[in-house]
Order: structure tokens, then sequence, then C-alpha cells
């Protein structure tokens, strides 16, 4: 009798922690003491990204830096160094490197990202605006951030202009579209 019972709590317990495990191929963002960061992948910085910087026994140079639009994290101690493409590892390698270069000759460097560029909703919305981003962020949400569709907006289509695209690009609303920072969105008027 004893088995059995501890035979049906070993069910019990494994199909709980099955519901902890997320699907294969599945994005999930982990918040690390306040850092966003993409699951599977860093994300690419950008210019307007803001990250922390941590170098180990250097308060001089640890904090909280925004990425310039021409792609370089300015800091004390170490000067410029391109960020423009690199992840957060990457980062912490080039930092290592011109900090080793100038003033440190073992520094221990973490970085970790704090926020990632705004968003932009124009057109037919209640509120149009800049908009910080967040993590598995779509179409829906970013259009209630911006307080949802006015009457006269359109129920088909919307235009997005992703970052580094010259042009707005039509989309079908109904499609659940992912919505990167940077990202322009436009809400066309309906016709009819």
């Amino acid at each position: 009798m004893n088995i059995v019972v501890l035979i049906v709590a070993a069910c019990c317990l494994l199909s709980g922690l099955a519901g902890c495990v997320p699907p294969a191929g599945e994005a999930h963002a982990a918040v690390e003491g306040g850092a966003v960061v993409p699951a599977g992948e860093d994300a690419r910085l950008h210019g307007g990204d803001r990250v922390q910087v941590t170098v180990f026994g250097e308060d001089g140079v640890s904090g909280s830096y925004e990425v310039t639009p021409s792609g370089i994290l300015q800091l004390p101690l170490a000067g410029p160094v391109p960020a423009l493409g690199k992840t957060t590892r990457d980062l912490e390698a080039a930092i290592a490197l011109a900090l080793r270069r100038t003033y440190l000759r073992d520094p221990k460097v973490t970085v970790a990202l704090l926020s990632q560029r705004p968003f932009y909703v124009l057109g037919e919305v209640e509120k149009p605006g800049e908009y910080p981003y967040r993590a598995g962020l779509n179409l829906w949400r970013a259009l209630a951030v911006a307080g949802g569709q006015t009457y006269r907006a359109s129920s088909s289509t919307v235009m997005i202009q992703h970052a580094g695209e010259a042009r707005l690009a039509e989309y079908d609303i109904g499609y659940d579209l992912v919505i990167q920072p940077g990202d322009l969105i436009r809400v066309p008027e309906r016709w009819f």
C-alpha cells in the first residue's frame, strides 16, 4: 500500500513539473536584477539601448550607460567602446579589452541589458507617441498600450517600419505581428 502512495505522489509531482518547462521553440524572457534578456540568444545592441556595466572593484567605471545613436558606449577610463550589433557577452569582452589597454590588468566585467529602444505608435490610436519596449511585444499589445484604435481606424491593415528599414510596409492587422525595439507603427484611417 505504501508503494502505491509513493507512485501516485511521484506521478503528481512529475505532472506538476511538466508545466514548468516551456514548449520547445517558444521564446521566453528572463528578468535578472531589472535586466531583460531574451531566452536562447542575447539581443543585439543598438543606439538607444541602456546597459548596466559592472566592473568588479571599480565603482568609478561601473554604472548605467546608454548606447549612443552611432552605436558607441562612452565609459570612463575605457573611452569609446563600439557596441552596435554586439551581444552583452561580446560587449563584456570589448570593455575588458579596452580597460586592459588603458587601466586594469585583469578586469572582471559584466554587462546586463536594462532597456531597449522605445517603439512608436502613430495614426488612428487614442494616445499616439513613444512607448518603452517590453519583451514579447506583439501588435495587439502595442496598440493597447497606445489606448487602442479610434473609431476611424482601419480594421484590416497597419503600417510598420522596422528599425533600420527605409519605408513603412503594410501588414494584415489580423496577423499576430511581433514588434521589435525601435519599430514605428502607423494605424491608417479606414476608407468606409
